[in-house]
């Protein structure tokens, strides 16, 4: 599905379509600038919940609102006109149950125009899934590591090695059943991830999983270069824009403190040139 191609933003059943065919790509976004960037290029647009963390300075996406989904999947929704958009639920918007759930995924694509809403959890929120999905909200599932269970996880660890994997395989199999039309699979061994792949019906988006997954996405700040705290295995970076801005912006200090800046183009003169005084 290239983006000269289409007139209009896929819909999930399109993207569900793409299993087993051109690889699903995608990536996160969180402004407009960012947005406008990568809608030619990405299939779909995540608006994650990782913005706490690459954009608002959190230690985890524990902290992300509704408020902040909100205001950044606007942002993010400016910008884009091929690529669907699909927006993180944040931590404690749905756990609770369906109905809490139904209100938050609602208030979210009323307020964004997103295309579809992502929660994570296998089994355990399959019943969620599958309520929303019955009252046309379309859901992303997203197992593996889930970075809003961390605390329960023991923190950022690959998730399904030995005889966890197949509970992982249940829960992608739970959340394929109950409806949802793709499922995120995060930092999952590469053997489960194909084999996870090969059994449902629904493509798989991988991080830190698989070439063999359907489709892929990282978060833009990490492949960009521009958010440097730590880096994950899985990251491959394309640019190093966070050295050369920091470069930039010491360029700039020294050129303002030797008074090299701002220069005559850069300043007003007293009169409009060609003008009679």
């Amino acid at each position: 599905m290239s983006a000269t191609a289409r007139k209009t933003a896929p819909l999930p059943d399109d993207i569900r379509a793409m299993k087993g065919g051109t690889p699903i790509v995608s990536l996160t976004a969180y402004t407009t600038p960012m947005a406008q960037m990568m809608d030619a290029h990405c299939d779909f647009v995540l608006v994650g919940d990782s913005l706490g963390m690459v954009l608002h300075g959190l230690p985890s996406t524990l902290g992300v609102t509704m408020e902040m989904m909100v205001m950044h999947g606007q942002a993010v929704a400016r910008g884009l006109s091929s690529a669907m958009m699909v927006i993180d639920m944040p931590f404690g918007s749905y756990e609770e149950g369906p109905e809490q759930a139904f209100r938050n995924a609602a208030r979210l694509m009323a307020e964004t125009g997103a295309g579809a809403v992502k929660l994570e959890g296998g089994v355990a929120m399959a019943d969620t899934i599958a309520f929303l999905v019955a009252r046309g909200i379309p859901v992303m599932a997203h197992v593996g590591l889930t970075p809003q269970s961390i605390n329960t996880l023991g923190g950022y660890k690959v998730q399904g090695r030995g005889d966890a994997g197949a509970a992982l395989k249940a829960d992608a199999e739970a959340v394929a059943a109950a409806g949802a039309f793709a499922v995120v699979l995060e930092k999952v061994p590469e053997t489960l991830a194909n084999t996870i792949t090969e059994a449902l019906d629904i493509p798989t988006i991988g991080i830190g999983a698989s070439a063999g997954c359907d489709g892929q996405i990282l978060v833009v700040d990490d492949m960009l270069g521009l958010f440097t705290a730590f880096k994950a295995k899985f990251v491959k970076r394309y640019a190093e824009l966070g050295k050369d801005g920091e470069a930039a912006i010491a360029a700039y200090a020294e050129d303002v403190r030797a008074r090299r800046f701002p220069g005559p183009e850069h300043v007003f003169a007293d009169t409009v040139p060609g003008a009679k005084t």
